[in-house]
C-alpha cells in the first residue's frame, strides 16, 4: 500500500523555509501532492497559503528545503520551467489579459507547447460559455467566466499539476458548482494531481481526497478529506 502511494506521489515538498525581510513566512513545511487526488490547502486569511504557491512557483525563492515533482529537484527552477515540467497554475484574482479576446488568452496558455499546437477542443467540453464569446475580450467576462477561462488557459498547457489559489473567489454559486465538476473530473482522469487553495470551506470539503491546514506559515494538521468533519477541521478554520 505505501509502496504504491509513494509512486503516485508527483508533488513532494519537504521542510521548505520562507522569509520576508526578518520575517519567517513559510515553516519547515511538508506535503505531497498525488496523482488523481485533489489536495486541499486550508487556512485562515494571512497564514502563508499564497506564499507557498508562489514559492512552488518559482515566483518567491525559498531559503532551504526541497521541491521534488515528477521525480526532478525544482526548487532552483525559474518559473517557465516550472510551467514547462508541467505545472499549471491559477492565481487569486485569476489575472487574466483584459484587453486580449478570450482566444489570446488561451492561446497564451500554449507558450510552453510546440509552435502550432490548437487550442485543446477539450476547452471548450469543460466549459462551453468559452466558445461562445471566442471573441470578446477577457475585461467583458463576467467574473465567473473569467476564472472559467483563467482555469482553461492554465489547462491548455497539458499540466501534470494544476494548482488553483482561491477559485471560488467573487464568484457566483452556479459557476462555483460547474468548476468543482470540472475539478473532480480532472482528477478522476488519474492522470493529474491537483492542489486546491480555498476559503469556500463546503467546496473544499466536498472536493478533498487529502487536506492540509495552515497556521501561522506552519502545516498544523494534515489527513485525508472523509477525515475533515471528524478532525473538526471546520472550527480549526473557521475565523
Amino acid at each position: 500500500m505505501n509502496s504504491k502511494l509513494q509512486t503516485m506521489s508527483l508533488l513532494q515538498v519537504s521542510n521548505i523555509n520562507q522569509y520576508y525581510g526578518g520575517s519567517h513566512i513559510l515553516r519547515d513545511v511538508s506535503f505531497q501532492a498525488r496523482l488523481g487526488r485533489i489536495s486541499v490547502l486550508l487556512g485562515r486569511n494571512g497564514v502563508g497559503k499564497t506564499t507557498l504557491l508562489k514559492s512552488l512557483m518559482g515566483a518567491v525563492p525559498i531559503r532551504n528545503g526541497s521541491i521534488t515533482f515528477d521525480g526532478q529537484s525544482i526548487e532552483k527552477s525559474a518559473p517557465y520551467e516550472r510551467a514547462r515540467a508541467g505545472i499549471g497554475y491559477v492565481p487569486q484574482g485569476r489575472e487574466i489579459f483584459a484587453r486580449l479576446t478570450v482566444e489570446d488568452n488561451l492561446r497564451m496558455g500554449l507558450a510552453t507547447r510546440p509552435s502550432g499546437t490548437d487550442i485543446p477542443a477539450e476547452l471548450f467540453e469543460l466549459f462551453p460559455v468559452l466558445k461562445q464569446m471566442l471573441h470578446r475580450r477577457g475585461g467583458d467576462l463576467s467574473g465567473g467566466q473569467q476564472q472559467q477561462l483563467a482555469i482553461a488557459r492554465a489547462l491548455a498547457s497539458g499540466p501534470k499539476l494544476l494548482v488553483l489559489d482561491e477559485p471560488t473567489e467573487g464568484i457566483q454559486p452556479s459557476i462555483i458548482k460547474d468548476i468543482g465538476r470540472v475539478i473532480r473530473m480532472l482528477a478522476g482522469r488519474g492522470d493529474m494531481a491537483i492542489l486546491l487553495c480555498e476559503q469556500y470551506y463546503d467546496f473544499a470539503e466536498e472536493l478533498a481526497d487529502d487536506y492540509l491546514v495552515m497556521e501561522r506559515g506552519e502545516v498544523i494538521a494534515a489527513g485525508l478529506g472523509s477525515e475533515m468533519q471528524s478532525q473538526g477541521i471546520r472550527q480549526l478554520v473557521s475565523i
